[in-house]
């Protein structure tokens, strides 16, 4: 395969005459990279005024601006008409005479993370939007969070009272650690044992973080109460371990980015001590949400707000951005809705003075600490739930954090819909066998969904380079605004007019993954992926393939009281091999050549041979219980053992059927479905089966 390119954010440098530009007095001006104290419009002779929205523009317009922009203005003008001007306004929509009594919360939970309620009461803090488009926050309490161990011989249910005061002794917290014991039947999902279950404790602990320290003890052999559980020299084998958000989501049957619910009369609003700056903020118990599959009219997607955009910085001859040198000198922003095909904020952020652009608000700024500060307010404003860009999460993200906090600028970094939680760049590796090792920046933008298309494309796409341009002219036949990165600094240097240009060119650069995220379903494709597997959104790009087939296997298993071990993963130097390929051979046939395609080869194997954790049969097994080969249990080509379909089908096996015929059905959805939202939906779900089908091994 070949080395892929990966693009690197503008170097920003010195000015240079490119397509026969004439040098002036204004293009050759030093580069500016120190803070701007005064105002940059004093150092330009322009017969501008200082309007933030001016009206016309001698420069010949570009293509980008005569045939986008310029389409757009036209839409805006029919908007105007026909009375929908409020569409063109910064905020959501009000909420509406909203009482709990009579009306119920329903919305689509786009975000999920563990929180605090009410004097340190763990919650999940359920994010989403309804649909006439409000933000909402739902604080979900009393689910508790558990363990399984394997019950000792000898113990009784009288013991599990005395067993729980002494874990809270081993633990040797101040406050209670143990919410409760219980005695319950469970069989082990590893390895076949004749589909007899065996006693289980169930471990419930008071708060979520206690989780980690109370599995240790029992690993470690500190939990062996009065030695009940013999033999266990390395301590007591654990089950399920799960982080907190993802056993409740399945256990109460929420998948990512699917429609939940809380009755009227069930919830609570709250009015004072808020956490978030949704516009609608409840807490509800776990026992009263309801959590509708995402199918026929719960398969649909809220009009949720996407944020585009992009910075241009003024940098240095042949020197990479450096967030405490390098100025931002403007931030391009497109704001679009879900089911909307055009945008409904299009704006600039410049500093200094900038001619106009059609259909374009242009906000001005004298000083960069200003321009920071009002674009944050914006995205507050805004409250956007899906922010895209290309290689923001490696650049654009950080740099401005960065300069920020260089330039002192109070409450950038809240970025968020928790008021109290900024928004913080950390390093991060990646490291799988699929894409091997990457260092990468993660930031927290909490309650909101993070959507790079540059990691996106590398992840989902084999291409020779991932520069921006490149890829718009793959996917979109389109390419940036003619403008070389060598030129911003003289055209910010230069005229109204110049800068206008490179507002143009950063617009663009917005514009672009936007449009990239429509041509290629991403939203669509990302959103049915998290309902098949059953993970939060943000989950699918910041981690790697095993949560996926991790979730599914969890909510299959809890289905059937089965209780997955905890085993420790051991590192490896093994390297990611994908199927073998025979080269074809190559030469003139006069006869047809016969083409043979297995549907979903690997899980048709699983299936036809009941290949799974739970059909996995030893030696030991097959002799108590008088198995016979070929009749009672199969021996694959490597020596494993797994019994037949007569005694037990795979656990695997029926999670891939579903996975296949769910497909089937969507695919026979999509060939009558005439709607273009819905079909791109159906679309997705069906490619998010086939995907999630094709990626389970056992």
């Amino acid at each position: 395969m070949a080395t892929a390119v990966l693009p690197q954010k503008r170097v920003l440098g010195e000015s240079r005459n490119h397509q026969n530009v004439p040098s002036t007095p204004s293009s050759v001006k030093k580069r500016k990279t120190e803070p701007f104290t005064s105002s940059p419009a004093a150092r330009f002779t322009s017969s501008q005024n200082n309007n933030h929205l001016k009206l016309g523009s001698s420069q010949p317009k570009s293509v980008f601006e005569s045939e986008v922009l310029e389409k757009l203005s036209q839409d805006i003008s029919s908007l105007k008409q026909s009375n929908a001007e409020k569409d063109q306004s910064w905020e959501r929509p009000p909420v509406e005479d909203f009482v709990p009594e009579r009306d119920s919360l329903c919305f689509q939970s786009i975000e999920a993370e563990e929180g605090t309620l009410h004097g340190g009461r763990a919650t999940v803090k359920l994010f989403g939007v309804n649909d006439r488009g409000n933000s909402v926050m739902l604080h979900v309490t009393d689910f508790k969070h558990y363990l399984y161990v394997p019950a000792p011989q000898s113990f009784q249910p009288k013991d599990c009272l005395a067993f729980k005061t002494f874990l809270d002794s081993k633990i040797g917290l101040p406050q209670q650690t143990i919410h409760a014991v219980a005695m319950t039947n469970r069989e082990d999902i590893y390895g076949f044992r004749g589909n007899k279950p065996s006693p289980y404790l169930k471990v419930t602990v008071t708060d979520p973080k206690h989780i980690h320290k109370v599995r240790t003890a029992f690993e470690t052999g500190e939990a062996n109460w009065k030695g009940l559980w013999n033999g266990a020299v390395d301590g007591i084998k654990t089950y399920d371990n799960i982080q907190y958000v993802l056993r409740f989501m399945v256990d109460c049957k929420i998948q990512g980015m699917s429609w939940v619910e809380a009755p009227a009369k069930s919830y609570k609003l709250i009015e004072h001590g808020r956490q978030s700056n949704c516009q609608i903020e409840a807490e509800v118990s776990y026992i009263d949400l309801i959590a509708h599959k995402p199918e026929g009219e719960w398969a649909r997607i809220a009009p949720l707000r996407t944020l585009s955009f992009d910075i241009e910085c003024c940098g240095r001859k042949g020197i990479f951005p450096e967030a405490n040198h390098d100025p931002v000198i403007q931030i391009a922003n497109i704001v679009t809705k879900y089911g909307e095909k055009k945008p409904f904020v299009r704006n600039v952020f410049c500093l200094d003075t900038t001619s106009s652009i059609v259909a374009t608000h242009i906000l001005e700024f004298e000083k960069e600490e200003m321009l920071l500060s009002e674009w944050q307010k914006f995205l507050v404003k805004v409250d956007p739930d899906v922010i895209t860009g290309y290689n923001i999460a490696n650049f654009d993200m950080p740099y401005l954090i960065d300069r920020a906090k260089h330039l002192k600028v109070h409450g950038f970094e809240y970025w968020t819909r928790i008021p109290t939680e900024p928004s913080i760049h950390r390093d991060k590796n990646l490291n799988s066998k699929q894409m091997g090792n990457r260092d990468t920046k993660s930031t927290n933008i909490n309650g909101r969904l993070q959507l790079d298309l540059l990691q996106l494309i590398q992840r989902d796409h084999h291409l020779r380079s991932y520069t921006l341009n490149s890829v718009s002219a793959h996917f979109l036949g389109e390419q940036k605004e003619d403008v070389h990165y060598t030129m911003i600094t003289e055209l910010f240097n230069g005229t109204p007019e110049s800068r206008r240009r490179l507002a143009l060119y950063c617009l663009k650069d917005a514009y672009l993954p936007q449009r990239l995220m429509e041509k290629l379903s991403c939203l669509e494709n990302y959103t049915e992926m998290a309902r098949v597997t059953g993970v939060p959104f943000n989950f699918l790009l910041s981690r790697g393939q095993q949560i996926k087939f991790v979730s599914q296997l969890f909510r299959k298993a809890l289905e059937q009281k089965l209780v997955i071990p905890n085993i420790q993963s051991k590192g490896t130097d093994e390297q990611y091999e994908g199927a073998t390929v025979i080269e074809p051979i190559r030469a003139y046939y006069d006869v047809p050549i016969a083409t043979l395609d297995f549907a979903s080869l690997y899980p048709s194997i699983m299936q036809a041979h009941n290949l799974c954790y739970t059909t996995l049969v030893n030696k030991q097994a097959i002799e108590a219980l008088s198995l016979k080969k070929d009749d009672d249990y199969i021996v694959t080509p490597n020596g494993d053992t797994f019994v037949t379909i007569k005694h037990r089908k795979g656990l695997l096996a029926q999670i891939l059927e579903e996975l296949l015929s769910a497909r089937k059905q969507a695919k026979r959805e999509l060939a009558v479905e005439t709607d273009p939202f819905k079909k791109a939906v159906l679309n997705g779900r069906q490619l998010a089966l086939k995907i999630s089908a094709n990626r389970f091994t056992v």
